[in-house]
């Protein structure tokens, strides 16, 4: 991946950090709880190995990034795995919930344990008060829904991937692409998969639902698992350009279905950017600083004509 460089903001931020504590520490622990094993969380992790480079240079401390993801998107492995990090006292966690009222009552034992919480690409539980990291989720998901209704000219029948229903930015932005496509009468909504944020499975139901619907114009996606196993389902079914897709995230495999012309454009989040803050929050946390309640990392659109994407 390419280094990312942060200036003089972070570097503040990081020196706050130290001079807000009684007594800073020489090392700390920070773990990264995903959804699921997933390259889009690879690229999270990414970000937060280089937020623990940077403190050791910048700040002096030594910072060990433990990234522990459940095999399936499981909220009952994923819990598993935040009751055995919590059990470890680390300094803090940072999750992408899976089900914000199923985790609720373990990230609320996490606080109890003095584990600092940060969430990325998500949002806490209702009642819960910790750092969020990502986008605008319906801004995301509006930005993908609009442009796939001017590619289909207002007019045609689509299709939504949720990903996984219960996990809270996923759900967002599923409730704003029915809301988008909603609002214009010539769209018809006419079918929605769920793939639980894996690729095979959205590929054989977007094919499924294609097969079902052959005058189908176009899909978008709630996951970054999703529009890639569309654009399998839309090869495999020699659909290039017959079919439009606006996909999500920056994926190597969704960067190439653009290239190449399956998917239009992209409505990408940042991952390793991601990843990078929530470590700065937890970070921050741990040394006695009131971070904020959001840290919006902004949105790219990402285009056959801009593969590096345009920040939105």
């Amino acid at each position: 991946m390419k280094k990312m460089v942060f200036g003089a903001a972070v570097a503040a931020a990081v020196m706050a950090g130290l001079s807000g504590a009684a007594v800073a520490k020489d090392s700390y622990r920070f773990v990264i709880v995903p959804k699921v094993v997933h390259p889009w969380f690879d690229l999270v992790n990414d970000g937060a190995m280089e937020a623990a480079a940077y403190l050791k240079e910048t700040a002096g401390v030594d910072v060990e990034v433990e990234y522990l993801a459940p095999q399936t998107a499981s909220v009952v492995e994923q819990n598993q795995i935040l009751e055995r990090a919590i059990a470890t006292r680390p300094d803090g966690i940072a999750i992408d919930l899976l089900d914000a009222s199923a985790n609720k009552p373990v990230l609320e034992e996490a606080q109890q344990a003095g584990v600092k919480l940060a969430a990325f690409d998500s949002v806490p539980p209702d009642g819960m008060v910790f750092t969020a990291i990502g986008n605008d989720f319906c801004e995301q998901a509006k930005l993908a829904s609009e442009r796939l209704v001017e590619l289909l000219g207002g007019k045609g029948k689509v299709a939504i991937m949720q990903g996984v229903p219960t996990a809270p930015n996923h759900n967002i932005r599923y409730e704003c692409h029915k809301e988008v496509f909603a609002s214009y009468p010539d769209i018809e909504l006419v079918a929605e998969g769920i793939d639980n944020d894996d690729i095979e499975t959205a590929q054989k139901q977007a094919a499924t639902i294609m097969q079902s619907n052959p005058d189908l114009g176009g899909w978008v996606a709630c996951d970054a698992a999703g529009p890639i196993g569309i654009g399998q389902a839309i090869k495999e079914a020699g659909l290039e350009g017959k079919v439009q897709m606006v996909g999500l995230d920056n994926l190597p495999d969704m960067i190439t279905l653009v290239e190449e012309g399956v998917a239009d454009s992209s409505s990408s989040t940042r991952p390793q950017i991601q990843g990078f803050y929530s470590v700065m929050m937890l970070y921050d946390g741990a040394n006695g600083i009131v971070t904020p309640k959001t840290v919006d990392t902004g949105i790219l659109l990402i285009s056959k004509d801009n593969l590096e994407g345009e920040l939105r």
